[in-house]
């Protein structure tokens, strides 16, 4: 078990939230209702208990998770968890044309999901993630939805890796 498990395991509730919280984007209460599972073995087990909060939560919810996710080289004020991945992938330093596919392509997908395209940018580099945009777009939404939460919980465990490994 890591350090900063230990301590995490330890600490009071709002303390734990305040730093499992940003896990999952805009999402604290999953964080917070994986903290009445306390005490974790091991990071596999709290990693799990975060997936198994977002995986058995109503679709509503698990749509707003999705919704909380911004466009990839959108406009939005990214959490700077968002900004060290994006940035990581390539995706702040486009031209403009790359920038102009990337606004066409957010366009088609948010037209025809009405969620943000997601994908898990710091195990992607630009063209990959340029690639995926047209080979998802014919997916169904249940498969979408899906797709998104499973590249939102890989971007779950990369997040709870720096937490819990960080200095």
């Amino acid at each position: 078990m890591t350090a900063k498990l230990a301590e995490l395991n330890a600490a009071p509730e709002e303390e734990f939230v305040r730093a499992v919280g940003p896990v999952y984007e805009h999402s604290p209460h999953f964080a917070r209702r994986a903290a009445a599972k306390r005490p974790f073995a091991d990071a596999d087990h709290l990693r799990h208990a975060l997936l198994q909060e977002v995986d058995h939560a109503p679709d509503e919810e698990q749509m707003d998770l999705i919704k909380a996710h911004p466009d990839l080289v959108g406009r939005a004020v990214l959490t700077a968890e968002s900004q060290g991945e994006q940035a990581a992938a390539g995706l702040g330093d486009l031209s403009a044309e790359e920038r102009e596919s990337f606004r066409r392509h957010n366009a088609a997908y948010r037209e025809k999901f009405g969620f943000p395209f997601i994908i898990c940018a710091r195990m992607n580099k630009k063209d990959a993630i340029l690639e995926a945009f047209p080979r998802r777009l014919p997916n169904d939404a249940a498969a979408e939805k899906k797709t998104a939460l499973d590249e939102i919980h890989k971007i779950a465990a990369l997040r709870l890796h720096d937490i819990l490994w960080a200095n």
